[in-house]
């Protein structure tokens, strides 16, 4: 009988797993196995190399299982390896495959992996290693034994790096890494030839092939070590000054958070920036806690207070205010995905979804719900409890969405939509998109490959999907046959049994509003049952799942396995769920994150001050997941109460919080700050207590997500999150020329600041003539003015409502609608008083000019004038040939400087 040498090798790989081991392999006094370097260095031993250990890693050492070249999805040459490696089956049948096998056990050294990359000429990606040397020998010798490999994968315990810290003073300085791998079998063994290096920073440091560290410029960053599916980062420092060390001065540090900072700091020779002053402070936490410009009154009340303590208490203050429940609540919109495109027919309400997710999410931050119950809320949510029946279930949503209501969707215990929505059909995009929300990382690529920078492997993804797989959210579908049978009757109740898609979904709206219960979607969730194994030969092994980087779930003894998921996630240990919502928060307070992008929480993406973020953690879970902690415990820090200003050690430091860096304000804080710097006193009074008419509360991504007060294209200029993605890459802070020509020249913006009814230059034109209401509207606080603003919410509600019932299909309702709204317009025209013409220079000698200037300044960079800023607008005002024209261009002026665009 004859066999292949395909059939062969598979044979004597069985056999040598048998026979060869790595028995009597010489070990340091540590019991560390020496480098494969120095154990290879011959061509004769009795060393096998181990597939996992040995041959995987070094085609990864080489770069030939990377993109570039055989890890790429269409291969190189007829050969194809796993990208970044980790699937050894599949690397190990490539071997041998029949078309254009790589391995040839008779003559071990005409293998194409000895054979091509040892000749510059023969081989495409050129010359990886050198006949003779220590790689030959290791491939030789693999091959003569057989080619064995290990068919179930050994587990890597650790990987640890010597030194686990690098601390340089100079440039030019080195120093040698050792990596040890220490097996589950206890052995340890030094990896270092077989590593992969990466610099996160060229410029501070740089590392060769052989593990080599080369400092360049002074700073800090981290070296990263790969090995097997072990990353490790090595942080590396070179002090920027000499007060480093003993030489640092001594900093206040009143926080355990200032504590950490300044730990890291004395090891590079930053000294922090002094404390900004109350003014930017204000401004400061206004923004960043509450997406809202402080009020000038509360600017000028914060100002006059000489409590040792007001900051802490305009912290608690602002809090508990609805501003910062309604920006939070975009926020966590932004990271669970509530996009309005993706939400069409979730509800048989068209163009409602995505309020209801934004007021349960708003509702629980106001609430102060505890973090790991409201994304228990979404990550468990079914639509109806064991029970309740189908038909008890669709009652409950059809009173609810009736007109005049009393209930809420924010009152469900549960927020379906997040599963429902068209991009979360597919059990891959449910994976990205839960890890992205509630774990911080970036886990798409281990769909295909092993992750390049983390642990992560096509397996795991796989097992953790299967968490998953049974989670089903769409119009019809019936969990049993009960279920099914109740659906049918009730359709056929309403008597559009024989309607199908479009068709009923056109009809449920009108029934809802006759009153009738109607077919509501449902989430729910199938539980997977024992398989039988081949021929019906007994059970199989249960379908299970498991947790990423931790236990496996048999799916057939759970009822709902992201219940499993969620006990895990708000474990005291887990080192995702607390970490990835801490770093969320701290960067949207500075300029980035502790892991920064804060998105991804890889290994190879390491936080810059670990010690910083583990406290925070850990504060979080001991807080009992109190969202209110984290804020508290971060902005009440000295750290973040730094002044902008740089010093001679800090201006180069933009990762480690030795200062506050400006940074651009959001797109719905800034659209929100213009329509407030221009707004007068009584408007800005009416922001303040109608949160949902701002930018900040718009509940949904896209162009229909808007409100009739903003502007869908100012928002999409500077950068709203499109939640169209699982990256927090979706929102932009970049700068652009649209943005400028929008704050320069935009007909919303100049009618803001000249013809803006109920605005600061119309109040301020009253003022300029004494008080009189002749400037072409009533006097703010007249009867006539108050009808004017009552008359002007109850159209803007009314166009709104209009728009959602066309939305729905209701024609018939929004033109009644229509006709009720041109009545109130008419109304409103009405009390509108004549027009006259702007006080001459003349008549406003004796106004308070440098009190409208003071007061413009407040409202715009939240602060007061100097003596030189009162001067210079004064001399303008007066010289202008109408003062009232003058103020426009003063508001105009401060809405355009950077102070204005920037929190800093």
């Amino acid at each position: 009988m004859q066999i292949s040498k395909v059939a062969l090798g598979w044979m004597l790989a069985g056999l040598a797993c048998v026979f060869f081991g790595t028995g009597g392999i010489a070990a340091g006094d540590d019991g560390v196995l020496k480098p494969i370097d120095q154990r290879f260095a011959a061509a004769d031993g009795d060393e096998v190399p181990s597939f996992q250990k040995h041959v995987v890693n070094l085609f990864g050492r080489l770069g030939c299982n990377g993109r570039a070249c055989h890890g790429s999805f269409q291969g190189r040459g007829g050969f194809q390896l796993s990208l970044f490696g980790y699937d050894f089956q599949a690397d190990h049948q490539a071997l041998f495959d029949e078309a254009s096998p790589r391995v040839d056990l008779d003559v071990p050294d005409e293998s194409l992996i000895i054979a091509k990359p040892t000749d510059d000429t023969l081989h495409e990606g050129g010359q990886r290693y050198e006949l003779g040397g220590w790689q030959h020998h290791v491939f030789r010798r693999w091959i003569a034994a057989g080619a064995p490999w290990e068919k179930t994968p050994l587990k890597l315990v650790q990987l640890r790096i010597n030194p686990p810290e690098i601390q340089f003073e100079k440039a030019g300085q080195q120093v040698q890494l050792q990596a040890v791998a220490v097996w589950e079998d206890g052995t340890q063994e030094d990896v270092t030839p077989l590593c992969r290096f990466q610099t996160n920073d060229s410029q501070v440091a740089q590392i060769d092939e052989a593990g080599r560290v080369t400092a360049t410029d002074a700073g800090d960053t981290h070296i990263v070590v790969f090995y097997d599916n072990g990353v490790v980062p090595v942080p590396v420092f070179r002090p920027v000054s000499d007060q480093f060390g003993a030489k640092y001065p001594k900093v206040p540090a009143p926080t355990r958070v200032d504590e950490l900072v300044v730990e890291k700091l004395r090891k590079l020779g930053i000294v922090p920036s002094e404390l900004c002053s109350d003014a930017e402070f204000l401004r400061r936490v206004c923004l960043d806690m509450t997406g809202t410009l402080p009020t000038p009154l509360e600017v000028e009340r914060f100002l006059a207070d000489t409590a040792a303590d007001k900051r802490s208490r305009k912290i608690d203050e602002l809090l508990e205010t609805p501003q910062y429940a309604a920006w939070w609540a975009t926020k966590l919109c932004d990271f669970t995905g509530n996009n309005e495109a993706q939400l069409v027919n979730v509800t048989p309400v068209q163009g409602t979804a995505s309020q209801q997710w934004y007021d349960w999410i708003y509702r629980r931050i106001a609430e102060n719900t505890p973090y790991d119950d409201l994304v228990a809320g979404i990550l468990t949510a079914v639509s109806r409890p064991p029970d309740q029946s189908y038909l008890e279930y669709c009652k409950e949503m059809s009173d609810l969405y009736r007109a005049g209501s009393q209930d809420s969707f924010a009152d469900l215990p549960n927020m379906t939509h997040y599963w429902a929505r068209r991009d979360f059909r597919e059990v891959d995009a449910r994976v990205i998109g839960v890890a992205y929300s509630f774990m911080g990382i970036r886990i798409e690529c281990a769909q295909c490959h092993k992750h390049p920078f983390d642990q992560w492997s096509k397996d795991d993804f796989d097992q953790f999907k299967n968490l998953f797989a049974g989670v089903v959210a769409n119009g019809n579908a019936a969990p049993n046959p009960e279920t099914r049978r109740q659906y049918d009757q009730l359709v056929q109740q309403l008597g559009v049994g024989s309607l199908r898609g479009n068709d009923l979904r056109r009809e449920l709206p009108r029934l809802l509003r006759e009153g009738k219960s109607v077919p509501f979607p449902e989430v729910f969730v199938n539980v997977p049952q024992s398989r039988t194994g081949r021929g019906g030969r007994g059970p199989a092994a249960p379908p299970t799942a498991r947790l990423l980087g931790g236990d496996t779930i048999d799916l057939t003894k759970t009822r709902d396995p992201r219940v499993d998921l969620m006990d895990w996630l708000r474990s005291e240990d887990n080192r995702f769920f607390a970490p990835a919502f801490v770093n969320r928060v701290w960067a949207s307070y500075f300029h980035a994150g502790i892991v920064n992008p804060p998105d991804d929480l890889s290994l190879a993406n390491p936080p810059s001050n670990k010690a910083l973020l583990d406290h925070l953690a850990r504060g979080f879970v001991a807080s009992g997941f109190d969202m209110k902690w984290v804020h508290r415990e971060i902005a009440n820090s000295r750290t973040y109460q730094l002044s902008w200003q740089p010093n001679a050690t800090n201006a180069g430091d933009e990762r480690n919080f030795s200062r506050a860096v400006p940074r651009r304000l959001p797109a719905e804080v800034l659209y929100d700050a213009v329509q407030q710097a221009t707004s007068s006193d009584d408007e800005i009074a009416n922001l303040q207590r109608n949160v949902r008419e701002r930018a900040i509360a718009i509940p949904g991504s896209g162009n229909r997500a808007g409100r009739a007060r903003t502007s869908a294209y100012a928002l999409t200029i500077f950068g709203r999150s499109t939640r169209e993605s699982n990256c927090d890459c979706d929102r932009s802070m970049e700068s652009s020329l649209l943005q400028t020509v929008y704050l320069h020249n935009d007909q919303e913006v100049l009618r803001l600041i000249e013809s803006r009814r109920g605005g600061w230059v119309e109040q301020a034109a009253r003022q300029l003539r004494g008080g009189a209401a002749e400037t072409g509207t009533a006097a703010s606080g007249s009867t006539e003015a108050r009808g004017q603003r009552y008359l002007q919410g109850q159209i803007a509600e009314a166009e709104a409502r209009i728009r959602r019932l066309r939305q729905s299909g209701d024609k018939r309702a929004a033109e009644q609608l229509q006709t009720r709204v041109a009545a109130m317009k008419k109304r409103l025209e009405s009390l509108q008083p004549a027009k006259v013409a702007a006080p001459a220079p003349t008549q406003i000698a004796t106004a308070d000019l440098n009190g409208l200037i003071r007061q413009t300044y407040l409202r715009t960079v939240s602060r007061y004038p100097g003596e030189d800023e009162i001067g210079r607008a004064r001399q303008y005002l007066e010289e202008s040939g109408d003062p009232v024209k003058g103020m426009q261009d003063l508001l105009w002026a401060l809405l355009n400087t950077k102070e204005f665009l920037v929190n800093h």
